[in-house]
């Protein structure tokens, strides 16, 4: 018959993480000291134990200590909140691995959602991305097998597989309350998270993407810059940063993200219960855009490490929020290493941006609210545009445009369609331009 030790006390180390869903991860671990841990309850643990027992002499089917005891402890956990767990050991390794920005998947965020796994949101690039999976998704089967009763952990496992492998995920989309839920068929694979991208959205006006924070954010981030102030001509009036569906990751890497545009101040501070793990992180010199007009893009798969980013540029009034409320995760979890090559996930703490704010199950209000919508030439009818003077039969040639070279008309005609193309592809990125292009001229003037 199973005995329960006096003493589960054992030595801890720490290590950086990813989450598994949304999340920021500390770089380092705290614990309370020995002398700062109660007396374990022993009754709570006698029928703890009686509890055991019966399950092992009564159940129908034969269960190991093992299997009962880390069903126990994953219990416990995931009923602190959605972001603590238990991980094995399998886990526990792979974990580090996502921290790097190389891990095998469907490339999906995910948590679970009145015991469903919910979408935080898709990583660019990745079979879930490609599919049209959204955040806010809810997945309620995976291939024939109904992802109710499973834990988080089982569900992340059956969605991998190995790379090229079809699977189907069956699919409720929050969003559309009436709809009947659907079948998104895609091939699993490696994803190679390239965390940051950029581009010219026109002469003068940057444009950067971060998908994810992992430990190679920072060094790419100033990798990226340097390539669309090149394309540039070294010149850049104004830059959009994207963090749109960006679910979190390393809590460093935001920091790194924040002080590339801040020449001071504070970023972020971290509370928790112990004392050794209160933390504040601040800005040193320097400033990518040298103080030049910042547009951030935010939505509401913009979570955890994205919020803290967008927090502390909105805070200094470094930056204007463009988009939708942000998901609303301020806690932070750190890795706490056991003896039996497993780990837990716990929540330690919870994250305040520079002015104070806890964004927990709150999120970042943007500054100018965008509603996603879809832009078509099909939505468009004939006599939709007003008539002008040029329009007029025998109007008078204006003599600028008389003078225009075939060069010049086909540069002004290419800027106009690839306007009306961002508009139709990303409208809020269009407007968040325009929005740009404001603050640039207001800035001159």
């Amino acid at each position: 018959m199973f005995r329960f030790p006096r003493s589960l006390r054992a030595p801890v180390a720490l290590v950086v993480g990813l989450t598994l869903g949304a999340g920021v991860t500390l770089t380092h671990g705290v614990l309370a000291k020995k002398d700062e841990v109660s007396d374990l309850p022993l009754k709570d643990l006698q029928t703890f134990v009686e509890i055991l027992n019966r399950v092992k002499t009564d159940y129908v089917e034969p269960v190991t200590d093992q299997r009962l005891l880390e069903d126990a402890v994953r219990g416990m956990l995931a009923g602190l909140d959605p972001h603590s767990s238990y991980l094995d050991k399998e886990e526990f390794s792979e974990i580090n691995v996502a921290t790097s920005g190389k891990f095998g998947g469907l490339g999906i965020e995910v948590q679970m959602f009145n015991g469903f796994v919910k979408v935080i949101a898709p990583i660019d690039d990745t079979p879930a991305a490609k599919a049209g999976i959204q955040p806010g998704d809810l997945i309620v089967k995976i291939d024939d097998t109904p992802v109710k009763g499973m834990n988080l952990t089982d569900a992340v496992k059956k969605m991998r597989g190995e790379p090229g492998s079809k699977i189907t995920l069956t699919v409720v989309r929050e969003s559309d309350k009436a709809a009947e839920p659907f079948a998104v068929e895609m091939n699993r694979a490696i994803i190679n998270v390239s965390s940051v991208r950029s581009r010219l959205l026109e002469d003068g006006y940057g444009y950067v993407r971060v998908s994810t924070f992992s430990t190679t954010t920072g060094r790419a981030l100033s990798e990226e810059f340097a390539k669309v102030k090149k394309s540039s001509k070294g010149e850049l009036r104004g830059l959009i940063l994207d963090l749109r569906n960006n679910p979190g990751g390393v809590l460093n890497a935001a920091v790194e993200v924040s002080d590339a545009f801040l020449d001071k101040g504070d970023i972020v501070s971290i509370k928790g219960r112990v004392r050794d793990s209160n933390r504040d992180y601040s800005a040193t010199p320097g400033d990518l855009m040298d103080g030049k007009p910042i547009v951030v893009l935010v939505n509401g798969g913009s979570a955890s490490a994205s919020e803290i980013v967008a927090g502390a540029l909105q805070d200094h009034q470094r930056a204007v929020l463009v988009g939708s409320r942000t998901f609303g995760k301020g806690s932070v979890q750190t890795i706490l290493p056991l003896q039996s090559d497993s780990a837990i996930k716990l929540t330690t703490a919870r994250y305040y941006t520079p002015s104070g704010r806890s964004i927990q199950a709150e999120g970042i209000s943007p500054d100018i609210a965008i509603q996603a919508v879809k832009i078509s030439k099909a939505d468009s009818k004939p006599g939709d545009d007003p008539i002008t003077e040029a329009d007029l039969s025998g109007s008078l040639v204006n003599e600028k445009k008389k003078a225009e070279t075939a060069e010049q008309a086909a540069a002004r005609k290419k800027q106009n369609e690839d306007a009306q193309a961002l508009a139709e592809n990303d409208y809020a990125l269009y407007e968040a331009l325009n929005l740009l292009k404001g603050m640039v001229i207001a800035r001159s003037r």
